[in-house]
C-alpha cells in the first residue's frame, strides 16, 4: 500500500446509480457494516453455552456439537478465499443482499430439524454465506476510505468484531435458560432479515472499479498476494491466534457446567470476560505506538508464554473458575493484540485488491483455525484447567515460530 495506489483509488471513475455509496448514504451505510462485522462471531458464539442441551437433544456426544462449529469454520474460511475475486468482478450489494436471506432461512431450518447432518449441512451454507457477507462488508471500508481514515477503520474491524464474542454467549446463555437452544437460531434468523431490510434500504454499492472475472488475470492477483510472505505468514499467525481463542469457547461449556457443576449462565458469564478481554486487547493494538511492529508482537508473545506458564503450573493448586478465568482474561488480551495489529496489516497491503486480500487474510486464517484446532482436538481433550494451558502452550510456542521468521521482513 503506499500513496501512488490510493490516489488512483480517488481519481476512478464512478458509476453512480440509486443504489451506489454516496457522501449522503456513506455514514448509515458504514453504520450497517460494522452491524454486520460481528455476523461470523455471533453465528459461533451465541450458542456455545447451549452446547450440553444440544448434545442431549441431538443424542450425540460433546464432539459431535462441537463439529457445528467446525463445520462453520471450515466452510466460511475455504468460501473467503474465492468470494472475494468474486465481489470484486460482480460487487458486493445485491451478492450480500441475497447472502443474508439464505443466512436466515438456514438458521430457521436449524431451528425445526431433528437431525444433527442437517444441522451440519445448514451450518456449511451459513459459513458460505457469512463469508460472502463479511468480505464484503471488510472491503467497503478499503473501497470508500483512502489515507489514515481507512487505516482507522479497518484496525476498528476486529474490535467491532470483538462484539459478538462478548456479548453472544452471555446473551445465549440466558437464551438457553429461558428458552432452549432452538432461540439462539432463531435470533439468528431475525437478525439476518433485519439486516436485509436496513440494507435494502440504507445501503448500496461501494466498489469503485469492477475487475473482469477472467481466471488468468484472477490467479495472478492470487500469485501475487500469497507469493508475499509477510502477507502469507501473517495470515498463519492470524489463524493460530483465533485458534488459541477458539480452544476455551469450544472448551468452556464442557469445563464450566461438567466440571463446576454450574449452568449455562454462568458458561455465558464467562464467555463475556473472555470476550471483554479480546476487545481490549484489539484496543491496545490500535492505539499503542511505542516500537516497531515486530518488536510489540514479539514482546506480546513472552508475556503470553509467561502467562501460559503460570496458569499450567497454579490452577491445578487453586482449583477455583475466577482463578481459571483470571488467566484466560490475560492470555485473551494478548491474543486480541496480536490479532489487530496483524488483521489491519494484512487487511490494507493491497487496496487495489481489497476483496481478494480481505477474502484471503480472513479464509486464510479460518482455514488454519479449522486445522489447527482439529488436530489439536484428536490428540488433546480439554476437560480442565491443566489440559487448557497445554492447548495454550501449543499454539502459543507456534505463534513464537511465526514470529521469529516474520520479524524482519514486516513493512512498518
Amino acid at each position: 500500500m503506499n500513496e501512488h495506489t490510493e490516489e488512483l483509488i480517488e481519481e476512478a471513475p464512478k458509476k453512480y446509480t440509486s443504489n451506489t455509496i454516496t457522501e449522503s448514504n456513506r455514514k448509515r451505510a458504514t453504520i450497517l457494516a460494522f452491524a454486520l462485522v460481528p455476523l461470523s462471531g455471533l453465528a459461533t458464539d451465541i450458542y456455545l453455552p447451549s452446547f450440553p442441551n444440544m448434545a442431549l437433544s441431538f443424542k450425540v456426544g460433546a464432539s459431535s456439537i462441537q463439529y457445528t462449529i467446525i463445520c462453520f469454520l471450515l466452510s466460511y474460511g475455504i468460501a473467503q478465499l474465492f468470494v472475494g475475486s468474486i465481489i470484486d468482478s460482480f460487487g458486493r450489494y445485491r451478492i450480500n443482499l441475497a447472502s443474508l436471506l439464505v443466512f436466515a432461512l438456514s438458521s430457521f431450518v436449524i431451528v425445526f430439524t431433528t437431525n444433527i447432518h442437517i444441522v451440519y449441512l445448514m451450518r456449511v451454507v451459513q459459513g458460505i454465506t457469512t463469508a460472502f457477507i463479511i468480505v464484503g462488508k471488510r472491503a467497503f471500508f478499503v473501497d470508500v476510505y483512502t489515507g489514515e481514515k481507512r487505516r482507522h477503520y479497518t484496525s476498528m474491524l476486529s474490535i467491532v468484531w470483538a462484539t459478538a464474542p462478548i456479548l453472544a454467549p452471555f446473551f445465549g446463555g440466558y437464551l438457553q435458560k429461558s428458552f432452549g437452544w432452538q432461540s439462539n437460531f432463531v435470533v439468528l434468523g431475525i437478525y439476518g432479515v433485519v439486516m436485509f431490510l436496513l440494507e435494502l434500504v440504507y445501503s448500496g454499492e461501494s466498489i469503485n472499479i469492477k475487475h473482469p472475472f477472467h481466471p488468468k488475470a484472477i490467479f495472478k492477483v492470487y500469485r501475487t498476494l500469497i507469493s508475499s510472505a509477510d502477507f502469507t505468514f501473517g495470515i498463519v499467525v492470524l489463524g493460530v491466534c483465533f485458534g488459541t481463542l477458539m480452544i476455551f469457547s469450544m472448551s468452556a461449556p464442557f469445563i464450566v457446567e461438567h466440571l463446576f457443576h454450574l449452568s449455562a449462565v454462568a458458561t455465558g458469564y464467562c464467555a463475556l470476560l473472555s470476550g471483554t478481554s479480546i476487545f481490549i486487547g484489539g484496543i491496545l493494538g490500535k492505539t499503542l505506538k511505542f516500537g516497531s511492529l515486530a518488536k510489540k508482537l514479539i514482546l506480546a508473545n513472552i508475556t503470553q508464554l509467561v502467562l501460559i506458564g503460570l496458569m499450567y503450573v497454579l490452577t491445578p493448586v487453586y482449583t477455583s473458575l475466577p482463578f481459571l478465568m483470571m488467566f484466560v482474561v490475560l492470555i485473551n488480551i494478548i491474543c486480541g493484540f496480536i490479532y489487530n495489529l496483524f488483521f489491519t496489516y494484512c487487511l490494507t497491503r493491497f487496496p487495489l485488491n481489497a476483496g481478494v486480500a480481505s477474502g484471503l487474510t480472513s479464509g486464510g486464517s479460518y482455514l488454519v483455525t479449522s486445522l489447527v484446532t482439529s488436530v489439536l482436538f484428536v490428540f488433546m481433550v480439554i476437560k480442565d484447567p491443566s489440559s487448557l494451558a497445554l492447548g495454550y502452550l501449543v499454539f502459543g510456542l507456534l505463534i513464537t515460530g511465526l514470529l521469529l521468521f516474520l520479524r524482519k521482513k514486516l513493512a512498518y
